[in-house]
């Protein structure tokens, strides 16, 4: 949560400074990608501020829409004081607990996030622009799927819906499902452009009943997927 919180404050000490100096950049954003039984799609809105005396660096926040589909995939135990047996940013450089693990294997997810996102990111070129986005908090929604609960040799039916509230709150702390994005983009005129990068994706079901009991109950599962990702851009008010 401290790291959310300082993000916040940065943000608004930058919007505050650049809202009379900045120049203000908006665009329309359309990303895919594929992975091992899994893809999504993402359609995102950012409105970003140019730092600095030629602009280079950007920094701001949007909105993203992303959907999910995955097939045959298994969901872990989520929250940190399981994974971790700690709560807290530390977590980030903890090893698993593989023993306060448990799983669920869906046969068909399909997940939908709405979030706002924090951006960051540098003119290289005029044309050449490289940007990092990490969703920050919003809310999921999808239907309830059937699925099958493991626990070493026990296994049974469960049910599930994606959970329902989404915050970054650094690695095994975060709730829900977030998506983030590294990426190259090119600038192929002044409204379009085309981008490349990778995709780090939580995607996080919360089960009907509280099937784990060890070390505590526990009702959510979350599956963690990278992919390389392919989009394109549409500048809305940018002349460069």
């Amino acid at each position: 949560m401290r790291i959310i919180i300082l993000l916040f404050i940065l943000y608004f000490v930058s919007f505050t400074l650049q809202a009379q100096h900045g120049n203000k950049v908006q665009n329309l954003d359309l990303s895919g990608s594929i992975g091992s039984g899994q893809g999504t799609g993402a359609f995102s809105y950012n409105y970003n501020w140019q730092l600095g005396k030629k602009g280079k660096f950007e920094i701001g926040t949007g909105v993203r829409f992303t959907s999910y589909f995955g097939t045959n995939q298994y969901y872990i135990t989520a929250p940190a004081k399981l994974t971790s047996g700690e709560t807290g940013p530390q977590v980030l450089f903890l090893e698993n607990i593989n023993e306060n693990l448990d799983s669920v294997l869906f046969g068909n997810a399909q997940v939908n996030a709405l979030n706002i996102t924090l951006n960051l990111g540098y003119n290289i070129t005029p044309k050449l622009y490289a940007g990092f986005s990490i969703d920050a908090i919003g809310f999921s929604f999808g239907g309830e799927q059937n699925a099958r609960y493991f626990n070493g040799n026990i296994t049974g039916p469960v049910t599930a819906k994606p959970t329902g509230f989404n915050i970054l709150l650094v690695s095994d702390n975060d709730r829900g499902s977030l998506n983030s994005e590294f990426f190259v983009r090119y600038k192929l005129n002044k409204q379009w452009g085309i981008k490349a990068g990778y995709q780090f994706l939580f995607i996080e079901y919360t089960t009907k009943t509280q099937v784990q009991t060890f070390p505590e109950n526990n009702d959510r599962f979350r599956n963690k997927s990278s992919a390389f990702l392919i989009g394109v851009t549409y500048h809305l008010n940018n002349k460069k």
